[in-house]
């Protein structure tokens, strides 16, 4: 497949979004394959915090005249920085980059007493929602996972945020866990639920490579297990007024995660940190680009004002791919012009993949839109496989 042959005319720029990467945390969890590394003496709050802007600066280029819409502060733990220095850093993202005026900042936290005590320092230094790490109230669960908080700070830190007038604020919580069947996984939902978030992140633990749990592997529930989880799941979701807008993110009306939802609508995003990624749409080049940076905080702080580690275009024959992996999991319609929009490439490359998938039932197709079947979110990797 050559570039001139399918390229249909030029690349549109999707919405941006910044990902800022903290990469410490108090100790590495079992089933963790995130760039995290636990900490080891005094956390170089302000020596990182200048690297990030440095690197955010070198980054600037890629903005091309938009307006960001999303900040996402992942790790690691971020709430391990002291609250001044993520002042420090919002305030001069919000002064290099313009920003759209409900401008929606995450920063992911542990529930931890230390961390949930920081929550309002955080508020006021910029972050409007937090996502709780809960992973599971229960405490024999919370062991096998290496988790240091216990269920009464899972507890008070859900209720600390839902105190503060925050934008949103989410709680993760981990189902299909060693040793648990659909009436255990549902004790769990009920408790997040009983908090009441406005959003609730609620995924399947997968054994990840280069992990703890993939070299000592716990028992975790079998297939059918693992359906009637999730079925029972959303039906619980469901009936306590959430809707499910991606295959393991569920909100009330009107709170789904932005960032999140640029991710997955295939937008552009800048990553600084440690390790972070970007997917940038280059309109000199009519490309799609990402890059990855240096992965370990010595590394990152030691580079001397080069942060990325490797840089790479999308080849034309992975974008399909690429793009139905984040679109297909949301459960909206997907518009076809996106697909040119956004890729470049005329829809008519993958006519065949498109029929194959209609004729399975995995997905349906209107004059404007594409939309998944409950029968493709179930098979989602057999729908994606069409397109590999």
């Amino acid at each position: 497949m050559t570039h001139s042959s399918t390229v249909t005319n030029t690349l549109s720029l999707p919405p941006l979004s910044l990902y800022i990467h903290i990469p410490w945390c108090v100790q590495k969890c079992p089933y963790c394959d995130f760039n995290s590394h636990a900490q080891k003496g005094e956390i170089p709050h302000v020596q990182y915090v200048d690297a990030l802007l440095e690197d955010l600066a070198n980054d600037l280029h890629w903005v091309q005249g938009r307006t960001l819409q999303s900040i996402f502060i992942g790790g690691g733990t971020p709430s391990l920085l002291d609250p001044k220095q993520m002042k420090r850093l919002l305030d001069q993202v919000k002064r290099l980059i313009p920003c759209r005026d409900d401008l929606e900042v995450t920063m992911e936290a542990n529930p931890g007493t230390v961390e949930s005590g920081k929550f309002a320092l955080f508020q006021q230094a910029g972050v409007n929602r937090i996502s709780i790490g809960v992973q599971s109230f229960q405490e024999d669960k919370l062991t096998i996972l290496g988790r240091i908080h216990d269920h009464n700070e899972a507890i008070n830190a859900a209720k600390q945020a839902n105190t503060l007038g925050l934008k949103s604020f989410n709680i993760d919580l981990m189902h299909s866990l060693p040793q648990q069947n659909v009436s255990d996984a549902l004790v769990d939902l009920n408790q997040a639920i009983a908090l009441n978030p406005p959003h609730l992140s609620w995924y399947q633990l997968t054994i990840e490579p280069n992990t703890q749990f993939h070299s000592k592997p716990p028992t975790i529930p079998d297939d059918d297990t693992l359906a009637d989880i999730y079925e029972a799941g959303k039906q619980a979701l469901t009936d306590a007024g959430y809707q499910q807008y991606e295959i393991s993110a569920f909100s009330k009306p009107d709170y789904q995660c932005f960032h999140n939802l640029n991710y997955w609508r295939f937008g552009d995003y800048l990553g600084i940190g440690c390790g972070a990624h970007s997917k940038v749409t280059c309109l000199k080049t009519n490309s799609i680009v990402r890059h990855e940076k240096i992965k370990h905080p010595k590394g990152y702080l030691d580079c001397e004002n080069q942060y990325i580690f490797r840089q790479w275009s999308t080849a034309d024959e992975d974008l399909p791919l690429e793009f139905f992996m984040n679109r297909f999991r949301l459960t909206e319609p997907c518009p076809r012009q996106d697909f040119i929009d956004y890729t470049g490439l005329n829809e008519s490359i993958i006519r065949v993949q498109l029929e194959q998938a209609i004729t399975k039932g995995l997905i349906e197709q209107s004059s404007t839109h594409w939309q998944v079947t409950p029968l493709g979110q179930r098979f989602l990797n057999e729908l994606l496989n069409i397109f590999m």
